[in-house]
């Protein structure tokens, strides 16, 4: 009873509980957003309630990270009743078993597979993208996927290092989606049918206080340096970096032919009740879900994945929108989210976190270096110099994967000194062509 005592009182005066407030009202100013598009009228967006026909007697596959509990697993029921067949991806086993049953058990019809997958390891990450495409053709599939739902998300309340030497709550919440996305994006743009990308953001988002966006902060690793673990603060920037994320990739697919066919959109599902905040003291969260329940704001997950279908099944031209409160609304988030020159640094810190990754994995720590580390920065800064002028220019790239795949499948010859960034930047110039805006 003491060390209960003793861990309230720890709590009440923690930054924690200030954070919770903050939060609750953002959450709070959502719905007021959602109220006041009510009062002027706003009409919500409609949603496809039935599979494209273009699909033919194939369902559209559907890849959900995190689908073996809460938002994760209600979203994968959802989509299974409508038709889809679902890839479930988890880290357990034993979990992936149980919801692979439990959902054949209300839906007989249902099609499904599942992969084990830690999205804070790029080892994992790498390892999925290669058996699903083998399981593609293996199960006489178009290889393609129409749907893919970035759910898999933890608020971890201590520091704990990924394989990779990450925090684990930037690996899993931010930078694991951001790899699966590039590694699945040749998929989602072979699909006969316009595919979607759903990133499932948070309302916390709106008091992130960290701006930067080096390579320290992107992985936590500056994290190491604290005293304190700054768990708060560190999911509401995870969920930022996911939000700029998703709309610089939207802004990237406007500047190629693909601007219609793969199409992105974030996810808020508001509070609902479900085991991410697990590690919480039992006390605090008792607090947490009675003071949203009186509030009138808690959910239960199946009502907090209604974001996710709507984002999941809005049209095309709903690409870069922010779906929150379910029934097909949309609101803004926030300021900083929408800043463009913060959302380009983001995405060229994250490409050379990958780089980083991959070569220290696959070609051996011995062959790494930190010249070599100095140089995949200038690699990465090419590709982001070309990108701008072709912009200026309005210029559209012939061959989209010199934006979006080029950064994953080189060797590390590209980027030793004297190696290929010359050669590679002259490769790019020469494939932009110029396009009617």
């Amino acid at each position: 009873m003491m060390k209960e005592v003793k861990e309230a009182f720890r709590f009440v005066n923690s930054s924690a509980l200030w954070y919770m407030l903050l939060w609750t009202i953002s959450l709070v100013s959502s719905y007021l957003q959602l109220l006041r598009a009510r009062i002027l009228g706003s009409k919500s967006t409609p949603i496809s309630a039935s599979i494209d026909p273009n699909l033919g007697s194939s369902r559209p596959i559907c890849v959900i990270t995190g689908a073996t509990s809460g938002l994760g697993k209600a979203t994968a029921f959802s989509l299974a009743e409508k038709g889809f067949h679902i890839v479930l991806v988890g880290r357990s086993p034993q979990l992936l078993s149980e919801t692979l049953k439990e959902i054949k058990s209300r839906n007989k019809d249902a099609q499904l597979k599942t992969f084990e997958v830690d999205m804070s390891s790029f080892k994992s990450i790498f390892k999925f993208k290669n058996s699903l495409e083998k399981w593609l053709p293996d199960s006489e599939l178009h290889p393609s996927i129409q749907l893919l739902v970035n759910n898999a998300g933890i608020m971890a309340t201590s520091s704990r290092p990924t394989t990779d030497g990450y925090d684990r709550m930037m690996a899993t919440n931010y930078i694991g989606p951001f790899c699966l996305t590039k590694l699945l994006l040749p998929l989602l743009k072979n699909s006969s049918v316009p595919s979607r990308v759903v990133n499932v953001t948070s309302f916390t988002h709106r008091y992130a206080s960290l701006r930067k966006f080096d390579k320290d902060s992107v992985t936590g690793v500056y994290l190491w340096a604290l005293n304190k673990y700054p768990y708060p603060q560190t999911y509401e920037y995870s969920k930022l970096c996911l939000l700029l994320f998703s709309y610089e990739l939207h802004r990237q697919l406007r500047l190629t032919d693909d601007s219609h066919h793969v199409t992105v959109i974030a996810a808020d599902p508001g509070f609902a009740k479900t085991n991410i905040m697990h590690e919480f003291p039992s006390y605090v969260l008792a607090i947490a879900f009675l003071g949203f329940k009186i509030l009138g704001l808690l959910q239960s997950p199946h009502e907090g994945a209604e974001s996710f279908i709507d984002a999941a099944l809005a049209p095309p031209e709903t690409s870069g929108a922010y779906y929150f409160g379910g029934k097909g609304r949309t609101i803004e988030s926030s300021q900083v989210s929408r800043d463009s020159k913060l959302a380009e640094q983001l995405w060229e810190t994250s490409c050379f976190v990958r780089l980083i990754s991959w070569i220290k994995r696959f070609s051996g720590r011995g062959d790494y270096n930190h010249r070599i580390e100095i140089n995949i920065y200038l690699y990465i800064k090419s590709v982001n110099e070309i990108m701008m002028e072709s912009k200026a220019g309005n210029k559209k790239s012939s061959t989209s994967s010199l934006f979006y795949e080029a950064p994953l499948g080189y060797s590390i010859e590209d980027v030793r000194p004297n190696g290929g960034i010359k050669k590679f930047k002259s490769s790019v110039y020469s494939n932009c062509a110029k396009r009617p805006s």
